[in-house]
């Protein structure tokens, strides 16, 4: 199958630190590429991966605006459209209006984000997409859409390390504003008397949140701060955690440092909100707690965390949360896709009257014209005439032109990079 994902143009693929859009994506395209499909990347231009490659902007537009990523989908669709391409993948909500313009071309859409009432009032008017949903609960608050698969998110299990025993320290993963709920794990852990590594950083719309909540939190004698980091940090930090602490106060749609944690044998102690009850399974993979002061029960040296059973929790998250589990299920969503679409130009061109041959010619005939007589009008006939349906065009006979490589479009610095050699950052720009 030949497919188009389209990413953001906000952060590499995949990204350096921040960025769980983006790694999902890279991790898609990996996965797809080696079960053998013709797979195009379209991402930023310092993204890397073994699928093919393009970009408009060469590097991340950040921070994240709604023109630029209206400029990347449409160029990106455009091409995915006169390229031939089977199925688009994306990850923009704009693309549902583009694929309006383009409605021949499979198109499957991944829900990222919380509930938003005017997303979803804007879902509404794109009901022939395929949505999928990262979690059932995401599914649930989102507004009724006729098609939606819930798919969770996997990783690659190879890239995570393990251990059958822990060192002391629990740790907390995520930006630090008040619905990730840093400020409680720095908290527990302390009434828990065990110290914490913190990863992560505040974002400009949580200033204030961090100066009064985090930033003297982060100065506590248990609290090692780490600053925001890359998977080269994240790894072994994973691999020798007590415990991953997610004192979440939203809903959070799925929470990829949670399967991170479990494929490390790490256990999740969590709030129920969210994905949470879905992802986490008690016992095996983590602990589900109500409050600050029942994950520090949890988390306190002699707990339940110190008798978990950390080879279990990795074979456990190697069997729910895999990329290869994700790329089937992301495979059948596309088949899906496809065939809706080839069973709307069947139903198209089964509507298309039947073609009715003209009559003779004078000519052909061989008499010679007599008198031409008008024919009768509405008024002598006595009724409406029968509507005249208009031939079927191309797309609704179901043929498809032979595609038209786009000639690249001048982006803001010179033109966009195409293909590159696969498994190399491209040069060009």
């Amino acid at each position: 199958m030949r497919i188009a994902l389209v990413s953001t143009p906000f952060l590499a693929v995949p990204p350096r630190n921040y960025g769980g859009t983006e790694l999902v994506v890279y991790e898609l395209a990996e996965g797809l590429v080696e079960r053998g499909h013709d797979v195009t990347l379209f991402a930023t231009g310092d993204s890397w991966t073994r699928a093919d490659l393009r970009w408009l902007y060469p590097e991340p537009e950040w921070p994240p605006d709604s023109y630029t990523e209206l400029n990347h989908v449409a160029w990106a669709m455009e091409i995915a459209e006169k390229g031939g391409y089977d199925v688009v993948h994306a990850h923009s909500a704009s693309a549902l209006a583009i694929g309006r313009l383009m409605p021949e071309l499979p198109l499957v859409y991944t829900l990222h984000h919380e509930q938003v009432d005017s997303l979803s009032d804007y879902y509404r008017h794109h009901p022939d997409a395929w949505y999928v949903a990262i979690s059932a609960d995401q599914a649930s608050r989102e507004t009724p859409l006729p098609n939606v698969e819930v798919i969770h998110h996997g990783l690659d299990p190879s890239r995570f390390d393990w251990r059958p025993t822990a060192r002391g320290y629990v740790c907390f993963i995520g930006r630090f504003s008040p619905v990730k709920g840093v400020h409680t794990a720095i908290d527990a852990a302390e009434r828990a008397g065990v110290p914490i590594r913190v990863a992560g950083e505040i974002h400009e719309v949580d200033r204030e949140f961090g100066a009064r909540e985090v930033v003297p939190r982060l100065a506590k004698p248990h609290v090692t701060y780490l600053g925001c980091i890359g998977t080269d940090v994240k790894v072994p930090l994973l691999r020798d955690a007590r415990a991953l602490l997610m004192p979440i106060d939203w809903n959070e749609p799925f929470g990829l440092v949670m399967i991170e944690a479990m494929l490390s044998g790490c256990p999740v102690v969590a709030f129920p909100r969210g994905s949470v009850p879905e992802v986490v399974e008690p016992g095996v993979t983590g602990f589900i707690v109500e409050s600050m002061l029942e994950m520090a029960d949890v988390i306190r040296p002699g707990g339940p965390v110190d008798r978990f059973d950390r080879q279990r929790c990795r074979e456990r998250a190697v069997e729910r949360f895999s990329r290869e589990r994700m790329v089937r299920d992301y495979e059948r969503v596309y088949e899906r896709a496809v065939a809706a679409k080839g069973e709307t130009a069947r139903a198209r061109l089964a509507a298309t009257p039947e073609s009715v041959d003209a009559p003779p010619t004078t000519a052909q005939a061989g008499n010679a014209p007599g008198p031409i007589e008008a024919p009768p009008t509405t008024a002598h006939a006595g009724n409406a005439p029968e509507p005249i349906d208009a031939p079927p065009t191309i797309a609704q006979a179901g043929a498809t032109p032979e595609p038209v490589q786009a000639p690249p479009t001048m982006s803001r610095i010179g033109k966009p990079g195409q293909g590159r050699p696969r498994g190399r950052l491209s040069a060009t720009g």
